[in-house]
């Protein structure tokens, strides 16, 4: 894959829910890219671990414990900055699979505070940093869920359906400064946490979730796709990108082997 080399300028890059998954992936190939990545996570060994197999690839690499929900601690960690280049908003999650109905009101609101409130922390109190880098990028991991509904998402369709449209808010309100915002909304990734922390660690039920898919998306998958848009030259803007494995159509639409 081709990129752009970083300019001096630009070349930290924030992730957030870098612990595992997506974040852990796109913290690494950033960091092949040529970016000094912070990784945020809650997960202390997780990412300091992570940052030492970064260092010892080559790479540049700092671990910073941070829960994206605490606005405080967000606050703190800015002050660290003069210019960051890259905020990579990828701290999230699902939360059970129930109904309107019958869903919890507090996992609805733990998924909101962590997709949406969370990036929006991030977010407001980084974008001086990246205006001041002078070519900024900001970008959100939604998902799917966040274009479309499908029953028993209710929750975290709404939360992702928020952090789309912060995304998009944002690139209408801040048109005009040196920072570009951009969406990449996975479909079905296969991650070794995704599916067991919306089922409260039943395996069998997350195992059912990817039943019969040849091939579903990896975390790689979407840490090169992120990768790529963030290096594209300055001036383009890869404004929302949707990705699936070819197994799935839709967010209801999956074609499963017998």
């Amino acid at each position: 894959m081709a990129t752009a080399a970083p300019s001096a300028a630009s070349r930290i890059a924030v992730v957030t829910g870098a612990s595992s998954g997506i974040g852990a992936a796109t913290a690494r190939q950033l960091a092949a890219a040529g970016y000094r990545v912070v990784l945020t996570a809650r997960r202390k060994d997780r990412i300091e671990a992570l940052a030492e197999e970064i260092a010892q690839a080559g790479h540049q690499a700092t671990a910073y414990p941070l829960d994206v929900t605490d606005r405080a601690a967000v606050d703190e960690f800015a002050t660290a900055f003069t210019t960051i280049g890259v905020l990579v908003n990828n701290a999230g999650g699902a939360l059970g699979a129930d109904p309107v109905a019958t869903g919890d009101p507090a996992d609805w609101r733990r998924m909101y505070e962590t997709n949406v409130i969370g990036t929006l922390n991030l977010t407001q109190a980084l974008l001086p940093k990246l205006i001041e880098s002078g070519d900024g990028t900001v970008v959100v991991v939604s998902s799917t869920a966040g274009h479309g509904t499908y029953e028993g998402g209710g929750g975290y369709v709404a939360a992702k359906h928020g952090a789309h449209v912060l995304a998009e808010t944002l690139r209408l309100e801040i048109v005009g400064q040196p920072v570009r915002v951009i969406e990449v909304a996975p479909g079905m990734v296969r991650t070794e946490e995704f599916a067991l922390t919306r089922f409260g660690g039943d395996r069998e039920k997350a195992e059912k979730v990817y039943q019969g898919v040849a091939e579903p998306l990896t975390a790689d998958d979407v840490a090169e796709t992120i990768t790529w848009a963030v290096t594209r030259p300055a001036h383009v803007n890869v404004d929302l990108l949707v990705l699936r494995p070819r197994a799935q159509a839709s967010n209801t639409k999956v074609h499963r082997q017998a």
